[in-house]
């Protein structure tokens, strides 16, 4: 099986199980109040108020997961036909039947679906509401009978085994190496079946007889994914350590983790943080006997002081920070130890082509979708058009936290370029059911299979992989600009203003313009910061008719997204890849003596190019030769005309 296609399936699987129960997480949280507060080891122990605990968890949550799943399949008829379903298990097992529930629903409704689909048209007019109600009551009837003799004692032996393995990994003190697996899992958004499916039952089982469970918190602590975002503030480079700050924000008080998966995934080697802190963090938890008494879920530090009992406060507290600690220490020692190789080895294996237009990569289109075609009778929209922008679906792996901040994101600013579209969030899995009323998918990359999986190819697909950095969202706005094939009646009038200032100078472009002039030479400039200095490259490229004003804002978007400081006192301010902005290339150099910033790094020569073609391509290749060459980059730090300059970079005009 394609590994795609695996990885895509293990991921519908945990969106079906989380389905199940993200719908119910405030009752589990209320659960969790309810435990923390009052049970006899609790903050306000009340021998009263305790008689709710035990009910809740083994009636109420299994039946709502029951009644959950059965209406993700077949609406409220499936609901109802579930929660009794599982009514079933839940008498019939001496454990908590979370798991039944998440098997009693579906099959409930799934059976009912089939039975109202075989007697369609077939009911006397009449009749309707008593084949209804007779049919969802004896199926209902069997299925509750089935469930209290036959499926209970067999789920039941299930979990008692799933248990002992785990009480076996608690004595042994072997709990900490599932983060092994798990944080790895969880960036590529494979984790909803470990926790809903295995941690969350086998938590509350636990929780139930010991009032805690370390196992809520094998997937669901947050602090990990703080520490991480908090490494690449202070030592990442580029957009990673300007957006990392507020990922770090929103994953310590909203508990999104989707927003810092990025970065690991950006640089894979990082995932050894936040899997050292969760080691560190369950470590502790199993040493001193600590846990919580229901999921922590959003993984924010409230729902986790939330979930914390009494007798856990201070074990917690070190296990939380802690492992925010560790997991900023060893991500930030892999980014200040994992460095780019400095100019000279750069320069002398130059790949001027890929410098020079290297720039982040255009919202990808499932390859699939590049000609119009059918699949399954629905038509399939080309990858570079759109007949319609009347709603956009903006999708993560649950539809609540990432897809929301995302969708609010880049709503926002469509509306900046004149689009208005409806964008709505939710779950891959609810894709299908929404694809007639879409025209656009906007996912995460790692959800792109699914998200095509569960479109069954209907509409184009665009992807983010940095929920929080907007040039990523400006990339896709661009993508739907030229897929709608009308971008001038799109934009503000500010911008098509820019976008149409064109110089006398830019006029004449149907005529050649040599690439380095002598006019694209500054000597003994002087720049407060990185931004001025990228700034006059700009200004000698627009000046000259090399592109349109719009790519300065493109230099700077490339250097947010990665640095265009080479080493050695050498940078190559550039825009993004196949830029619209770019009417012929063209390349500046412009001395700094004194230096200028960069995040840093001094740079005391700027190379700023426009890259049109290929042309361009020899006379980079030439520049970099004689740079790495001995005592050159010094010798145009102190050249005092343009003709010097020309001649240690053994050029003449061009």
């Amino acid at each position: 099986m394609d590994l795609k296609v695996a990885k895509a399936k293990v991921q519908k699987f945990g969106a079906t199980l989380s389905a199940m129960v993200m719908p119910n997480i405030g009752v589990f949280i209320g659960w969790g109040l309810l435990t923390a507060l009052f049970i006899p080891t609790g903050w306000m122990p009340n021998k009263h108020l305790n008689e709710l605990v035990g009910p809740i968890l083994t009636y109420l949550l299994p039946a709502l997961i029951g009644y959950t799943a059965g209406a993700n399949i077949y609406g409220r008829r499936g609901g109802v036909i579930g929660a009794f379903a599982t009514l079933g298990v839940i008498v019939g097992s001496s454990v908590t039947m979370l798991v039944g529930g998440m098997i009693m629903g579906p099959i409930g409704a799934i059976l009912l679906k089939k039975f109202d689909k075989l007697v369609k048209g077939k009911v006397k007019p009449g009749m309707e509401m008593l084949v209804d109600n007779f049919s969802l009551g004896i199926l209902g009837f069997i299925l509750v009978i089935l469930g209290f003799l036959a499926i209970a004692p067999i789920i039941t032996g299930i979990q008692n085994f799933l248990s002992a393995g785990v009480n076996f990994m608690t004595k042994r003190d072997l709990i900490p190496l599932t983060s092994l697996f798990v944080q790895p899992a969880q960036i590529l958004f494979l984790n909803n079946a470990i926790n809903h499916g295995i941690m969350v039952p086998l938590g509350l089982q636990q929780a139930a007889e010991a009032g805690k469970s370390i196992l809520f918190l094998v997937e669901a602590n947050g602090a990990i994914w703080v520490g991480t975002a908090l490494a690449f503030a202070k030592f990442g480079t580029g957009i990673a350590k300007k957006t990392a700050p507020g990922a770090a924000v929103i994953m310590f008080f909203g508990g999104i983790a989707e927003v810092v998966f990025p970065y690991c995934l950006m640089m894979p080697l990082t995932i050894l943080g936040p899997m050292a802190g969760n080691i560190f963090s369950l470590t502790v938890l199993s040493l001193f006997g600590g846990g919580t008494v229901g999921p922590p879920s959003p993984g924010s530090v409230f729902a986790f002081y939330m979930m914390t009992p009494k007798s856990s406060l201070l074990v917690n507290s070190i296990a939380y920070f802690g492992a925010l600690a560790v997991s900023f220490a060893v991500t930030g020692l892999i980014l200040k130890f994992v460095r780019q190789p400095n100019a000279s080895k750069m320069l002398s294996s130059f790949d001027t082509a890929a410098v020079a237009t290297a720039g982040p990569a255009a919202p990808a289109v499932s390859e699939e979708l590049q000609t119009a075609e059918k699949d399954d009778g629905i038509a399939v929209a080309p990858k570079n058009q759109l007949r319609h922008l009347n709603r956009i679906i903006f999708a993560c792996d649950a539809g609540m936290g990432s897809s929301a901040m995302g969708a609010s994101i880049l709503s926002a600013e469509l509306k900046k370029v004149g689009l208005s579209p409806e964008v709505d969030h939710m779950a891959v899995a609810d894709i299908g059911d929404e694809t007639s009323r879409a025209d656009l998918i906007v996912t995460n990359e790692s959800l792109e299979p699914r998200a095509e999986m569960m479109s069954k190819g209907s509409l184009p697909i665009l992807t983010v992989k940095n929920f929080m950095d907007r040039t990523e969202y400006q990339r896709i706005i661009d993508q739907i600009r030229t897929m709608v094939g009308d971008t001038d009646d799109h934009v503000t009038q500010k911008q098509a203003a820019e976008e149409t200032a064109i110089t006398p100078q830019v006029a004449e472009q149907v005529l050649e313009k040599p690439l380095f002039p002598v006019e694209n030479i500054v000597l003994g400039a002087s720049f407060q910061d990185k931004n001025a200095a990228i700034s006059a490259c700009a200004d000698i490229l627009i000046e000259g008719g090399y592109v349109k004003p719009f790519y300065k804002q493109e230099m700077f978007a490339r250097e947010e997204d990665l640095s265009v400081y080479l080493g050695d006192g050498v940078a190559m301010p550039h825009g993004l890849t196949q830029s619209d902005s770019i009417l012929h290339s063209g390349i500046c150099f412009v001395q700094v003596p004194d230096g200028v910033d960069f995040d840093g790094n001094t740079a005391y020569l700027l190379v700023g190019v426009a890259g049109k073609g290929e042309k361009h391509v020899q006379l980079l290749g030439q520049i970099a030769q004689a740079l790495t060459e001995d005592n050159n980059i010094q010798k145009l730090r102190e050249a005092k005309d343009k003709q010097t300059v020309l001649s240690i970079l053994k050029l003449s005009e061009h």
